[in-house]
């Protein structure tokens, strides 16, 4: 199904929210973004066809806002379990065919599906897998944001890192950070062991809190 000239309805303009509703503008389509929140809906104001602050909770509001002429609805609220809940049954019952709606566990999927989502989205998890699938392949990257708190980087081996083990160096309890891969030049070892050892200009593959890896980047940068 070819997206362009398609008419989407963004509900809830969080990062993931505003991303949807940017690409989606891009790629040609209408949408209309709603938020309850009014500094949020001014500062899409441009980026998309329409943007409202309205109650998608609120069946008036709704139908004030024309949306079962809509091709698709994406519910971008993760975070409020009550108001994607409600905004989903009442998007179903004005007609809109597709829903979307985003979870952040499989509780939340599953009562959503049961009320009537078309399909379910995990952010987060979502683009690790993307990210991991990237690695194998070879395309790297700097950073990537996980969640507000967590994030995939690559670090360079500190100095006092170099000719030594995972094992000895034990970064996960140091640092709390998860090595899930060492770049060895152009060699890439994918999930290493505690007996992988470090070499001199290997890159880590790195998940961890955002000001850890901040701390640790800014060190490697002193060298």
């Amino acid at each position: 199904m070819k997206l362009r000239g398609k008419e989407f309805l963004v509900v809830g303009l969080g990062r993931f929210g505003v991303s949807v509703a940017e690409t989606l503008k891009k790629t040609g389509c209408q949408v209309l973004a709603v938020d309850k929140d009014e500094e949020k809906v001014e500062d899409i104001l441009g980026l998309v066809t329409h943007a409202v602050t309205a109650d998608v909770t609120d069946p008036e509001q709704l139908k004030e806002l024309g949306v079962k002429n809509y091709d698709a609805a994406i519910i971008a609220i993760g975070s409020e379990l009550d108001t994607s809940i409600l905004a989903t049954i009442l998007l179903k019952e004005t007609g809109i065919p597709f829903v979307l709606a985003k979870a952040s566990s499989e509780i939340q999927a599953r009562i959503l599906r049961k009320v009537g989502a078309d399909r379910i989205v995990f952010p987060e998890k979502e683009m690790g897998m993307r990210v991991a699938t990237n690695l194998t392949m070879g395309n790297f990257f700097d950073a990537v944001e996980l969640s507000a708190t967590y994030s995939m980087v690559e670090l360079d081996a500190l100095p006092e890192w170099e000719n030594r083990k995972l094992q000895e160096l034990n970064l996960r309890a140091k640092y709390e950070i998860n090595i899930i891969g060492i770049r060895h030049g152009e060699d890439l070892e994918m999930n290493p062991g505690p007996q992988s050892k470090i070499a001199h200009n290997d890159i880590l593959i790195a998940i961890g809190k955002n000001d850890v890896l901040n701390s640790l980047m800014k060190r490697e940068k002193a060298f």
